[in-house]
């Protein structure tokens, strides 16, 4: 078998593991923001329906959506939109590199989003057992 082959297996397979960690990674700023765990001070404090409070509605739900995989093309895209946004509201009036603005996390999941809102859940993802039944 070639290396060619063993990509085109395993493609489908490592797309549903990175949506799977992205969305586990992603789960744990709601977690922090509405749940308080882990604890952070900076959340301490969050007012309900404030912008930080929405996000953190979102990466929650979202995020547990992406981490089974169900509707995993909507939900990636809305979470890629809130990842612009927070860059551009949070982390681009601090300076144009994200290395100094700090908001190269932000980014990252902009385009990880993006790219699994194109390229769907994967194999092992609740999308693929639906399509199955």
């Amino acid at each position: 078998m070639s290396l060619n082959n063993i990509c085109t297996i395993w493609s489908p397979r490592l797309l549903s593991v990175m949506r799977f960690m992205s969305g586990l990674l992603f789960m744990q700023h709601g977690t922090a923001k509405l749940l308080g765990i882990p604890q952070m001070q900076m959340f301490a404090k969050l007012q309900p329906f404030s912008l930080s409070w929405i996000a953190g509605v979102m990466e929650l739900i979202g995020g547990a959506l992406l981490l089974i995989g169900l509707f995993t093309r909507p939900v990636a895209f809305l979470l890629s939109g809130l990842m612009a946004f927070a860059y551009f509201i949070s982390h681009a009036p601090r300076g144009f590199y994200p290395i100094i603005n700090a908001g190269e996390l932000a980014a990252l999941y902009c385009f990880v989003f993006l790219y699994i809102s194109a390229a769907g859940g994967g194999s092992w993802s609740v999308d693929a057992l639906r399509k199955r039944a």
